[in-house]
């Protein structure tokens, strides 16, 4: 899909009022500096029509990939950047600057569907996953909330069936991001002992669907839906094979949190920069609003 290019230039520079800068190393500035000029590139001038429209950037995830923006601390041996968390803060900063539906796209991508198959996943199933998760070639979600469940995962009715040679997946999951488009979906559910174990469900497999969640009120340029699992049969080598109980979702969530703890200081650093502008730009009584005490003191 096409967006509208706004012709607002994006000059967003941050100023360090707590020398921030002065704890961070020459490569955690470059990185923070070569995501930025990103954003500033190719996600500002579209993202208010992707917003207005609310319409996905989907061009955007395999962007993501190139710039390493998807699973950043995972090993590079799986096709990821291998970097630190400090690192991996600053981008997510910098993305949420920009849009806070896209870094929702790269956190669930990052910390909730790169991180449990390389946590608690085989080898085999890193081998296979991670580095097409990496380059935005495929696109996951996170199946953990459902439409009775939220803030305790603890009550889920998702359940899945031994079958001897499959899995036999039954239930529903509400507010995926990620999941009308995504490729596979790292999925939580109870098994006939009440044990909750994480499976990888694909794209296509029998009985798996996707509804798209319209008419939102914020991430509006985020992908949202159900994910829905009628008698799915899910090959048994698809389990997270070191992933027990509910301690395996919560650590995923964990990962995700640090994220967008950084994240929400991209969103205020936003806030800040986008009120600056407006003091300076807005003419009363022939003079910017910027040049009143009470302005300034807010």
């Amino acid at each position: 899909m096409e967006f509208y290019q706004s012709n607002k230039v994006d000059n967003f520079e941050s100023p360090d009022f707590y020398q921030i800068d002065d704890l961070l190393t020459e490569e955690h500035l470059l990185i923070r500096q070569s995501v930025r000029d990103f954003i500033k590139k190719e996600v500002s001038p579209i993202i208010e029509d992707a917003a207005q429209k609310a319409v996905f950037p989907a061009h955007l995830v395999k962007k993501f990939g190139e710039m390493g923006l998807l699973g950043p601390t995972i090993p590079e041996k799986y096709g990821a950047g291998g970097l630190d968390y400090i690192a991996y803060g600053l981008m997510m900063q910098e993305v949420e600057r920009g849009d806070s539906g896209l870094r929702s796209m790269a956190s669930v991508q990052g910390s909730l569907v790169m991180y449990p198959i390389y946590e608690y996943g085989s080898e085999v199933q890193k081998q296979k996953y991670l580095p097409k998760l990496a380059t935005g070639e495929y696109l996951g979600c996170f199946g953990l909330t459902e439409p009775d469940f939220g803030s305790n995962p603890a009550g889920m009715k998702t359940r899945i069936e031994d079958k001897g040679e499959y899995y036999l997946l039954n239930g529903s999951k509400m507010w995926i991001s990620n999941a009308p488009m995504a490729d596979i979906a790292v999925v939580w559910a109870k098994n006939e002992q009440g044990r909750i174990k994480g499976l990888i469900v694909e794209r296509g497999m029998e009985g798996f669907s996707t509804p798209e969640i319209h008419q939102k009120w914020s991430l509006r340029a985020s992908c949202t839906g159900e994910l829905v699992f009628d008698n799915v049969k899910v090959p048994k080598e698809n389990l997270l094979p070191n992933a027990d109980g509910l301690r395996g979702p919560l650590g995923c969530l964990d990962s995700a949190r640090y994220g967008i703890a950084w994240g929400a200081l991209g969103a205020a650093m936003d806030c800040f920069d986008s009120a600056k502008k407006y003091a300076l730009e807005r003419i009363q009584f022939d003079k910017p609003i910027a040049s009143f005490q009470l302005v300034q003191k807010n």
